[in-house]
């Protein structure tokens, strides 16, 4: 795995970059660009650019100059808050409560990311979804399944971090076993601790699939991207509700046991 930008579709480009746990183990990590109606740009999710990745993000953003905004949509994803900011000063810098908190010196924008007033500045160009009834913000910091989701609606391309996996499997694995979307493995984790989670969680993921059915690409930090060109079948909603199937028995047992 190796830094590389990917053009997923006319006015959407997938940052994906690297991310070593330990320092050894790559599992990447990822931020995307996009062109909007109004010809400005703006980056989902922060990740140091440098050299050739740099150099073309620049090229595409007229130096920075046409970069609107910076959003940051994962409340654990903040490695790389400062350093862009660094680089790109002039965009708008907009964060989940957990950016504010952990960064306070920095200029963030009042309208925090898993709002709906923030998502009402970027209606034109965007939709954005909150995962119901799991912790968005989890007192354990080692847990990391909710994200702001967005779908950029011309370009049909669901932008997502840990909630959405899309698991490619290497060499004769992969032969063996079609890649596939799933669920972050630490949903049980962060249900909330209350009756109802589990069917509120149930019917987000339902309601996600209904609103954004026409989506064509999905591009995933830590696993990978799907491209409509290579997804033939079934849609990128049928997967996500396989996903949801798949995480049924976690449901049940969270019902089971809150009720």
């Amino acid at each position: 795995m190796s830094e590389h930008i990917l053009n997923i579709a006319d006015n959407f480009w997938n940052i994906r970059g690297d991310f070593k746990i330990g320092g050894i183990i790559n599992i990447g990590t990822h931020a995307s660009i996009v062109r909007c109606k109004n010809g400005k740009f703006v980056l989902l999710d922060a990740y140091t650019l440098q050299g050739k990745l740099k150099n073309q993000v620049d090229a595409l953003t007229n130096n920075g100059a046409d970069l609107e905004a910076i959003i940051n949509l994962h409340p654990f994803h903040t490695i790389h808050v400062q350093k862009v900011h660094e680089s790109y000063p002039n965009a708008k810098l907009y964060g989940t409560q957990r950016h504010l908190d952990k960064f306070p010196d920095l200029p963030w924008q009042a309208q925090l990311t898993e709002s709906s007033e923030f998502a009402a500045l970027f209606a034109d160009d965007f939709e954005f979804s909150v995962p119901a009834g799991v912790d968005f913000i989890s007192a354990n910091e080692n847990l990391h399944f909710s994200s702001v989701l967005a779908y950029h609606k011309a370009s049909k391309t669901i932008h997502a971090d840990d909630t959405l996996m899309y698991l490619k499997f290497p060499s004769i694995i992969g032969v063996l076993k079609k890649p596939q979307i799933s669920f972050h493995m630490t949903l049980a984790q962060t249900l909330e601790k209350r009756a109802g989670a589990a069917t509120d969680f149930r019917n987000w993921a339902i309601q996600l699939t209904q609103q954004w059915a026409d989506a064509e690409n999905l591009c995933a930090a830590h696993s990978s991207s799907l491209l409509g060109s290579k997804n033939l079948s079934p849609s990128i909603a049928d997967k996500i509700l396989a996903a949801l199937q798949k995480v049924e028995r976690t449901l049940q047992v969270h019902e089971k046991k809150f009720g």
